[in-house]
């Protein structure tokens, strides 16, 4: 090869270096932080209305940043929601359409071998390509065989350092013993779980070179059950409550705001919060008390809303959404409350936008970019959201929010059996059956879902109907099936 050549071949391989570094280096790329909590419901905080639950940092989020009321996650279940998350595609296209539980004997529903493939690209994957230094602490329960080789890790999926358990904290919130860090067992740990996850998150910051941009997702596990919290916060509720798991649960919530006050206060003592994203929410709606026999301390509130975790009506999946991003938003949004609807999904090209990154064009998403209402505009999507939940307990396992109108639908009149995956034998029942029973809600008159306007709105119900019939066939031909 003759020097001229070789030059060629080394300019040739830089080009792509020196045009990924021009376009993502610069003070102005904001950090990220996600903070998801599990099973948190929509009237849980003391800023969405509860009348009990003091939440005085979450408080001074929404103060000083946009509350949301409009907020959706990806599906009313845990882990469907933070692949539709960390995707921006709904989870049914990975092939996670319900929780996910830990790998076992083969199952004929082909459940034992769920996870999010290797092949997804997550916000990390794009944010660390760009330059961004990555951290997930918390919940991952994106995968069924957690921390082996046979299944991709959170360090497969963009996260430089990951500190996670499957599923839960256990055996409670309480002096929790599972817990990994970069694929290594961090043994028995003292406190309680959202306080051992912030402090692995502030001590991640500490150690950050601060000229990189960084993304920190993370994943309480609080107040999904086995609910455990400090004694003292305990006792204050005790008065305020009517059993002792409700004073368990309230003080819960309490602890978990407690952790995000210290993770914002870590950030301003590191002087890392003047472009700082914050965007707090919840996986899905609450857990219904005694659904299962450790669900006695599940006291969480949907506020006005119908339903609750598992249900593809409000509650299910409409969440609680604060977005803070201090001296950035115009002065007119701070502390405004936004009725948008918007969804988790929307993290994923709303990042990227922000990073200076294209979004990926390979892959259906099914976010939509939302950097309009952070500058004070008006949010143009063109498509309306959607979750297809097979195992919904209530009849309608299929729901769309389109503009103002909720629209329901059962599958076959709801004679369709509820499913917890999807396989070849079964993706005919799903996709062949008719939508019917067709169920529309104005949601701004209308919160409850309470008034049925399918039968008085003729004209209505035939144009949600026919949009609904279309996003549903293009959902399923474009889902995983194990």
């Amino acid at each position: 090869m003759t020097h001229f050549a070789s030059a060629f071949r080394i300019f040739c391989i830089l080009i792509p270096t020196v045009f990924i570094t021009s376009r993502t280096t610069g003070a102005e790329r904001p950090n990220m932080v996600v903070i998801l909590c599990d099973d948190l419901g929509y009237g849980d905080l003391e800023c969405y209305g509860h009348p009990t639950i003091k939440t005085p940092n979450l408080n001074r989020l929404a103060e000083s940043g946009i509350r949301f009321t409009d907020c959706y996650s990806a599906a009313p279940v845990c882990s469907p929601s933070r692949v539709g998350l960390l995707t921006g595609r709904s989870p049914n296209r990975a092939g996670v359409y319900d929780w996910i539980p830990s790998a076992g004997k083969p199952v004929a529903n082909k459940r034992h071998l769920v996870h999010m493939q290797r092949h997804e690209k997550t916000i990390a994957h794009h944010l660390r390509e760009a330059g961004y230094a990555t951290c997930q602490v918390g919940k991952w329960h994106c995968n069924s065989a957690f921390n082996h080789p046979s299944q991709p890790q959170p360090g497969d999926f963009g996260f430089d350092h990951w500190f996670a358990t499957q599923n839960n904290a256990a055996p409670s919130h309480a002096d929790p013993d599972n817990f990994v860090r970069n694929g290594k067992p961090a043994g028995p740990m003292k406190g309680f779980s959202c306080q051992i996850v912030a402090s692995e998150a502030i001590e991640w910051l500490e150690n950050q070179d601060q000229r990189s941009p960084f993304f920190l997702f993370v994943a309480f596990h609080e107040p999904h059950e086995p609910v455990a919290s400090p004694s003292a916060m305990v006792e204050s509720y005790r008065p305020k409550s009517t059993t002792e798991d409700e004073a368990q649960y309230f003080a819960n919530v309490e602890n978990m705001d407690h952790a995000v006050g210290r993770i914002t206060t870590a950030l301003e003592k590191l002087k890392l919060d003047q472009n700082t994203l914050i965007f707090f929410t919840s996986d899905n709606g609450p857990e219904t008390l005694n659904r299962y026999r450790s669900a006695n301390r599940s006291y969480g509130q949907p506020g006005p809303l119908r339903g609750m975790k598992l249900h593809t009506t409000e509650a299910g999946f409409r969440v609680t959404g604060i977005l803070n991003w201090k001296n950035q938003l115009p002065k007119q949004l701070i502390g405004s409350t936004n009725p948008t609807p918007i969804s988790s999904l929307d993290l994923l090209p709303t990042f990227c936008e922000l990073a200076s990154i294209e979004t990926p064009s390979e892959r259906a998403l099914d976010g939509t970019n939302i950097r309009s209402i952070l500058q004070g505009g008006n949010l143009d999507r063109k498509r309306p959201l959607l979750w297809a939940y097979y195992n919904a307990i209530n009849e309608a396992r299929v729901a769309m929010r389109h503009h103002q109108w909720k629209v329901l639908a059962r599958l076959d009149g709801g004679s369709v059996k509820k499913l917890t995956n999807i396989t070849e034998e079964s993706l005919p029942l799903i996709r062949d059956a008719e939508l019917t029973d067709i169920e529309i809600y104005d949601l701004n008159s209308d919160i409850a879902e309470q008034k049925n306007l399918a039968e008085a709105r003729p004209d209505l119900k035939r144009k949600l109907r026919e949009l609904l019939t279309e996003e549903y066939r293009n959902l399923v031909n474009g889902s995983f099936v194990w």
